[in-house]
């Protein structure tokens, strides 16, 4: 991707919009319903320079700035949550941790694959009895003779379980809930002892796999290892940060997309002889979407903006992605109303996006965890 003239962002959003309305949105009824999970699409998206956004052109990315992912995420959820946010865990969450975290050798290696979309990413740091409990991990790395590194447990609801080429995880190299007791290492697919488990039946992003990841005595070397030793939990919360505003940026295109289309249905839908948005039962109803919307939105900025000043922005990241989270599930709620008895079938979007966004105020940290963090900055 080459943008040289002056609104970068307003032309990185407009080529997204293009290639989610023209390869994503002829297809997004079939992939829900067959759980099909569209890697070739993403692929495809890696040559518009889509999966490596943030990456410096020096390994093979775009070299853009938070502002840009935010867009691009953004334009593709409004078409399609699912590759939306498959999109944003292959960015922020693997390609990330290794474009933080990892040595010049690792980024050589790694990260020209990713950002091209060649590869696919996924990103190992919940279990299915450690969620927000994160420090309690079983998944364990130890060291054997040779100083090669052993993994041995299970990560569950990773995005691309199941299809993805490299996988960053995080194992426990301590005791549990110790301080610095994590580390994180690169294990790439066709490592022996690393498998796909269960994939995930789910309410809504369908299109977007989520699965086990099995480690049964897998060994990589020590090279595969992002940064030192109990320094793990530490970047997953630093990774987090960026991916919280993935997931606002997700929950914005998620409500843009059902507010526009309840907007349009309510001014074509005709009932005592006018369209129903003249009713002012409707008309308030798209008015508070329309303003939470808009807070959503300033709210990331501001997330972005700090992000790329390199200043702390803890408070902000969760700040965006509680409020645009919840505002993604009350605009669809409300857009399914509007629709009446037709936003509850597959016929119109809007059941589709009240399915996929109550998922933006579980993952990468629920609700009430972002209620902690904001709390625990705020008291600071």
């Amino acid at each position: 991707m080459n943008f040289q003239t002056q609104d970068l962002t307003q032309q990185v959003a407009s080529a997204a919009r293009e290639f989610a309305l023209s390869h994503i949105a002829p297809h997004v009824m079939e992939w829900d319903e067959q759980q099909f999970f569209p890697k070739q699409t993403l692929q495809e998206l890696g040559k518009l320079g889509l999966m490596g956004i943030l990456v410096p052109e020096e390994f093979g990315g775009a070299g853009l700035s938070y502002f840009e992912y935010k867009v691009a995420i953004e334009e593709i959820a409004k078409v399609c949550g699912s590759v939306g946010l498959s999109v944003a865990a292959h960015n922020s969450l693997c390609t990330g941790h290794i474009l933080y975290f990892g040595n010049e050798e690792q980024k050589k290696n790694w990260l020209p694959l990713l950002a091209s979309g060649q590869w696919i990413g996924a990103w190992g740091l919940t279990e299915a009895n450690t969620g927000s409990d994160a420090g309690n991990m079983r998944c364990t790395a130890t060291k054997n003779q040779e100083g090669n590194w052993v993994l041995n447990g299970t990560k569950n609801w990773i995005t691309h379980g199941i299809s993805s080429d490299i996988a960053v995880v995080l194992c426990r190299t301590g005791e549990p809930r110790a301080k610095n007791n994590a580390t994180a290492f690169v294990v790439p697919r066709d490592t022996p002892g690393f498998s796909a488990g269960k994939k995930e039946n789910k309410l809504g992003m369908r299109a977007s796999e989520t699965a086990e990841l099995i480690f049964d005595n897998c060994v990589i070397p020590d090279s595969n290892r992002l940064g030192e030793v109990g320094e793990g939990f530490k970047q997953a919360m630093k990774i987090l940060d960026g991916g919280r505003i993935s997931i606002a940026a997700l929950s914005l295109g998620i409500a843009k997309g059902a507010y526009e289309a309840a907007k349009k249905y309510a001014q074509e839908r005709q009932q005592f002889d006018k369209p129903i948005a003249q009713f002012q039962g409707i008309a308030f109803k798209l008015a508070d979407m329309a303003t939470e919307i808009e807070a959503a939105d300033l709210l990331i900025q501001q997330a972005c903006f700090k992000k790329e000043q390199h200043l702390p922005m803890t408070q902000e990241a969760a700040m965006a992605k509680y409020y645009a989270s919840e505002v993604a599930v009350r605009v669809a709620t409300d857009a399914v109303q509007i629709f009446g008895g037709y936003g509850y079938t597959k016929d119109f979007p809007v059941e589709k996006f009240y399915r996929d966004a109550k998922l933006c105020t579980i993952g990468e940290g629920t609700s009430e965890i972002q209620k902690l963090v904001i709390a625990r900055e705020a008291l600071r």
